[in-house]
């Protein structure tokens, strides 16, 4: 009987142990210090099918600093989604083509680091939208930008580098996707 009130008793007491080790791990939520920063309503949105829409922000001193900052902000944004896509479309035809050729594979590369770098004719301003802030304990200029790239553009990119590498033109034609690309292109 003893043994059972001793068991009890420890039985408690490492239930109560318990109970207050978990109540001391409480994380506390702290506030994060700063103003919320509110993007324009058509920030990074893709309403537009013809066009792949990049974003680009800058802050100087000056507008049109700060707007040729948010320019070149989104056209590098636009650089890295266009050699996205463009390893997409590849990646597709080498598939569809059979292509394991480490030769055709490099050229592959090369093709992609063409166009990612390309410039694209046809880019226009979607919106922009610019603000006066107060940083670094004087007025500047936040602009906000929307380019659009035409989709045409980009795959007549691809569709002349493929042909002017003639290895690769050869092992692709054969493609479905690449007929497509063909077709989209006019040729």
């Amino acid at each position: 009987m003893k043994s059972k009130q001793v068991l009890f008793v420890l039985l408690a007491i490492l239930l109560l142990v318990a109970f207050s080790a978990c109540g001391k791990n409480k994380t506390r939520v702290s506030q994060v210090e700063g103003e919320v920063i509110n993007f324009p309503s058509w920030w990074n949105t893709q309403k537009d099918d013809a066009y792949v829409c990049t974003y680009g922000i800058g802050t100087n001193v000056k507008l049109t600093t700060s707007i040729d900052t948010a320019k070149n902000s989104a056209l590098f944004e636009a650089a890295q989604y266009v050699e996205t896509e463009v390893m997409g479309m590849l990646k597709t035809y080498e598939e569809e083509a059979g292509v394991f050729d480490p030769q055709l594979l490099a050229l592959t590369q090369k093709v992609i680091k063409t166009v990612s770098n390309a410039t694209f004719s046809g880019v226009i301003n979607g919106q922009m939208e610019s603000r006066q802030v107060t940083e670094y304990g004087g007025p500047r200029v936040t602009t906000y930008l929307q380019l659009k790239i035409p989709k045409t553009e980009v795959k007549k990119q691809l569709y002349n580098n493929i042909r002017n590498e003639e290895a690769l033109y050869n092992q692709f034609k054969a493609s479905m996707a690449f007929e497509e690309l063909e077709r989209t292109v006019g040729h």
